[in-house]
Parts: C-alpha cells; structure tokens; sequence
C-alpha cells in the first residue's frame, strides 16, 4: 500500500491541476508533489529495522519486522490534525518571510514535542522524522517555483488522504491524535473470507496504480492502448498457482504479493539499455500482466 497512497495523490493533484487550467507538465509537477505528500507519514515505518535490532534474534522475519513496525506505524504520522498542521508549516515554510519560517519550525517543534510527552520518545523521534520529511517536500516544491498557497493545497492532499487508504489493509489510524476519540474502530471488511478480502484490497490498490497511470498517460497526450503489449496476457498463467499455493490473507500475504508482482517482469524490454525503449510502454504493459495474473488468480480462487 506504501506506493498507493502516493500514487493516489498524485492522480488527484494532477487532474485538479489540469482542471484548473494549468498546462500539462505543470499538472504532472504538482501531482508528483502532492504524491511526495502522501508517501511521508509511512517514514514512521523506519522504526522497524531499528526495534529490531534491540530486539530477539528470533524476531528477524517478515512477520517479526511487521509486528515490530506496527508497534509505532499508523500512529501520530497517520493524524489528520497533524497533517492539516503541518500542511500550513509546510506553505509557512516555502514563505519569503522570515517570520513565516520561524512559525513553521515552532509548529513542528511543538508537534514534536507534544507527541513526544503523550506517546513516549520513540513517537516523537517518528513525529521529527515527520516533520522534516514534510519540509523536505515543501522545499523541493519552492525550487520548482510552487506558491506557498499550492504548497499547502498540495500538503492538505497528500497528508489528508493517506490515513484513509490504511482502512482495508491494517488497523484504523489514529485520525484525530491527541484527541483521545475513535472515528473507526475496525478495519473495513470487504469480505468475510479473509483471501478474498485480500484480493479485493489487492483490487483497490491496482485500480489505484491504473488511476495514476491513466492520469500521466492523459497529460502525456497519448492513449492507453498503444502502450500495451500483447504479451501482458501471459498473466492469466497465474491462475494455476491457486493449486499449490497456500491461499493468502492479510497476515499471511507476502508468497502471494511478491510472486504476482514478479509477473511485473512481462512488460520489460528484451534490451533494456537499447536506444528506443519506452519505459512507459513497459510500465503499463507489466501493470497489465499484474492485473491479469490477480484477477486469473481471483477467478480460479472462487471456482474452487
């Protein structure tokens, strides 16, 4: 999900960038920013590695690194009243004015420090990674010349829509942190199988990779159907493995969402440093496998 919630933003800011009237490589600029928003409350996920290595030894597997991660991960990072505060350092930041700065930095210090006596020190070293990451996006956007009126739109988009995409695949994130009141309590069940609740997010975070893929190939003026190979549909191939798979579910997921993605591999050019390749071309052709080899998979899955 980590490159969904960026890939989300960048689609929204891009078509509301267009909507508005602004060319289209500007469109694609503002989106990747939006995009570049999205994907900072996940830097609480940089805790892991390091919980793990004060860790047991015994906790050195995927499962191991997720339940450590999830000690601090979807927390403060993941509030929305956070994120709309830091959207506004994020403009104060880019700002001409001396003043401006000051207040952006006093309001990450304050976040900072506020997280920090709630939670513990763990969640306000996250919290500091936090805000720097969002000034760090907010200076790339200066030096592309964005206003600290965009910068704060493109801010709002990004952080406020990230928390959201987290509802299918993990816990409800904290959305009104320090406020201590719970606006979802479960997570969204899309189905009561737990393979195909899987299959189902597995769906809503491709048709959100389609999004962003559409968005750029629109702004790029070229048409979706000249960009896919016919070789995509080898990924119906996929369906055999329900056979000798275990059926995946959210805890137990990684055979499933490493093997699916490697059919990725179908849309990469024979030569890939040859003169000519298109990378686009490839992209979506591998995007095309993918979803091919997910719904071949979903199909044989139901049959059986």
């Amino acid at each position: 999900m980590f490159i969904g919630h960026a890939l989300f933003a960048f689609a929204l800011g891009a078509l509301a960038a267009r909507w508005l009237g602004l060319s289209r490589e500007r469109a694609v600029q503002l989106g990747i920013v939006a995009g570049l928003f999205a994907a900072v409350p996940d830097v609480d996920i940089v805790y892991a590695p390091f919980g793990l290595l004060v860790g047991a030894a015994e906790n050195l597997t995927a499962d191991g690194f997720w339940e450590t991660a999830n000690v601090i991960h979807r927390g403060p990072t993941h509030s929305l009243l956070l994120g709309a505060a830091l959207a506004a350092a994020a403009g104060l930041w880019t700002s001409d004015s001396r003043a401006a700065r000051l207040g952006s930095l006093s309001v990450g210090v304050a976040l900072t420090a506020l997280t920090g006596a709630l939670s513990g020190p763990v969640a306000g070293l996250v919290t500091l990674l936090f805000v720097l990451g969002v000034l760090a996006v907010a200076t790339v956007a200066q030096s592309r010349e964005v206003s600290p009126q965009a910068v704060t739109g493109l801010a709002l988009l990004g952080l406020l829509s990230h928390p959201f995409g987290d509802l299918f695949t993990g816990g409800p994130p904290p959305f009104l942190y320090p406020v201590d009141v719970t606006v979802v309590a479960e997570r969204v069940i899309l189905h009561p199988d737990p393979t195909t609740h899987l299959l189902a997010a597995f769906a809503i975070e491709l048709a959100t990779v389609w999004l962003a893929v559409l968005t750029y190939v629109h702004l790029r003026g070229d048409t979706l159907t000249e960009l896919v190979r016919p070789r995509a549909a080898l990924g119906i191939g996929y369906a055999a493995t329900v056979l000798f798979l275990p059926a995946p579910t959210l805890e137990r997921s990684a055979h499933f969402v490493f093997s699916v993605l490697a059919l990725g591999v179908i849309g990469a050019p024979v030569r890939p440093f040859s003169d000519g390749v298109d990378w686009l071309e490839t992209v979506v052709t591998g995007l095309a496998a993918v979803t091919i080899a997910a719904l071949a998979y979903a199909m044989a899955y139901g049959a059986i």
